[in-house]
């Protein structure tokens, strides 16, 4: 999907050859505008007669107005034209528009916009308007191919920012791809072609480690979550090299459990088909490169997923047995459940061969998190407080929001056991918590913050699917260590 923008007038863009046209309208119009268009006079009557409130998210529909040429048009309240408010006016826009055969809609943003609030709605579009299609026998596929973004005024930092969101939503659909395939469909496997298949061009590599490989490593733990699988498990190493080989570059390390039973300690049945989103951290590294080939920015990146399914056979790993984790730490396993961080951990180890600026862990890891934040943060933990302040900005920009988790010393005292040098789980206060704590134990040597994506990286009920966070809040967060600014993605 193409996105471009243009300067123009809303009496000019009626006269378009669009499928449809959403005009986003303020709460406050701007009193002093002068414009006399059909929309213009039909927004001011259906106000004064009560039929068009002007509240975040309220629409009017037309179909076929006289004197515009797009069939359909919505206009859709922006509020005081924030990011967040743009946001749910976008989304509740193609809700009336879901239904028509639009390939090409136009967009008319009245009165004056950041940037920022340009990449949300085109942002939000991109969202609502996505169909899964990779599993369905007679698949519906998206018609909407083209986004025409018009306003009075337009400058290069709306320009920058759209071709931003053009790459970001490229990344972010890739990543709900994988994290909605079923598991059979997305095993450790097909995601290292998946990487391999990114990771085309100049600028990148990649490389994938099979059993053999990992063993010789020592990753101990990474291996032991994967005894009781059939499918091989892969280590993924994938590298961006934008800028000078001298730069450190921040490696961004992805859950990639594939299917998640729980192992010996096995999860419920009920909901149990969600757990093929427990490699969401994984499909969000896959979004990022994606984004990162289309952008191309002045910086070096390093992905590491740990991918493998974790299953009850009789050779799986049991609770209470320890293995040797590839720091040389040893891990009392109380809780097979517990897989994510056991994976992470030599991930994590793995990445000290880098020497990174910083290292960000991303993972569908504890339902404590959901309970904590539910589904509108992610969970952010770090002892870093400028990694910290860096991670929260990148989020609030991209409207992928985080929250700083608390990260004291005392959280620890819980993982501390007999039996081994820690346990994978301590009680049940403060589950994300303590489950950080056990991540940091191996991430010393370089700057690191752990996010906890449970309650983001996936909707449940009748709106089942990936969201494909936190994709935008990784790559602001990218961009803005980017040597210089990126540049604009080919048009497809």
């Amino acid at each position: 999907m193409n996105f471009e923008i243009q300067k123009r007038a809303l009496s000019r863009v009626i006269r378009d050859d669009l499928d449809a046209l959403i005009v986003f309208w303020p709460s406050q119009p701007d009193a002093t505008s002068t414009e006399k268009d059909p929309i213009s006079t039909l927004v001011q009557q259906a106000v004064q007669k009560g039929d068009f409130e002007l509240k975040t998210g309220s629409v009017l529909s037309t179909y076929g107005q006289a004197g515009t040429k797009a069939r359909h048009v919505i206009v859709a309240c922006t509020g005081e034209n924030k990011a967040t408010q743009i946001r749910i006016a976008a989304t509740a826009a193609w809700a009336a528009l879901k239904s028509a055969k639009v390939k090409h809609l136009g967009v008319y943003a009245h009165g004056q916009w950041s940037a920022n609030s340009l990449q949300s709605a085109a942002a939000a579009l991109a969202d609502a308007s996505y169909i899964y299609t990779t599993t369905l026998s007679k698949p519906s596929y998206r018609s909407l191919k083209q986004i025409t973004f018009s306003a009075s005024e337009v400058n290069a930092a709306h320009k920058t920012a759209l071709a931003q969101a053009q790459a970001l939503s490229a990344g972010v659909e890739l990543a709900k791809e994988w994290a909605n395939r079923p598991a059979n469909h997305a095993t450790p496997t097909m995601l290292a072609q998946a990487a391999q298949a990114i990771a085309k061009g100049a600028a990148f590599k990649c490389e994938v480690l099979g059993p053999k490989e990992v063993a010789k490593l020592g990753m101990g733990s990474f291996m032991a979550v994967a005894r009781g699988a059939a499918e091989p498990l892969r280590f993924i190493v994938m590298r961006y090299n934008g800028a000078s080989s001298t730069q450190a570059p921040v490696v961004l390390v992805g859950k990639g459990i594939t299917f998640d039973t729980g192992g010996i300690s096995m999860k419920p049945a009920a909901e149990m088909d969600e757990m093929k989103y427990d490699m969401s951290g994984a499909a969000s590294v896959l979004g990022v490169f994606k984004a990162l080939g289309e952008l191309k920015p002045e910086i070096n990146v390093v992905g590491l997923i740990p991918a493998t399914e974790n299953m009850p056979d009789g050779l799986a790993v049991k609770p209470g047995d320890v293995v040797t984790s590839m720091s040389g730490q040893t891990i009392e396993i109380l809780n097979t459940d517990a897989e994510g961080r056991l994976v992470l951990c030599d991930a994590l180890t793995y990445a000290e061969r880098f020497k990174p600026q910083a290292v960000i862990d991303i993972a569908t890891l504890t339902g404590a998190c959901v309970i904590a934040l539910g589904g509108v943060r992610s969970g952010l933990f770090t002892s870093d407080d400028e990694l910290a302040q860096q991670l929260q900005q990148a989020g609030d920009n991209a409207g992928d929001l985080c929250w700083r988790m608390p990260m004291d010393d005392e959280y620890a005292e819980g993982l501390k056991t007999r039996f081994a040098d820690v346990a994978n789980v301590a009680g049940r206060q403060a589950g994300s918590v303590t489950a950080a704590k056990f991540l940091q134990r191996f991430a010393k040597k370089y700057p690191w913050a752990h996010l906890d994506i449970a309650g983001t990286a996936w909707r449940s009920g009748a709106a089942k699917g990936a969201t494909g966070r936190p994709v935008a809040l990784l790559m602001h967060y990218l961009l803005s260590k980017a040597s210089t600014p990126a540049r604009a993605p080919r048009r497809r």
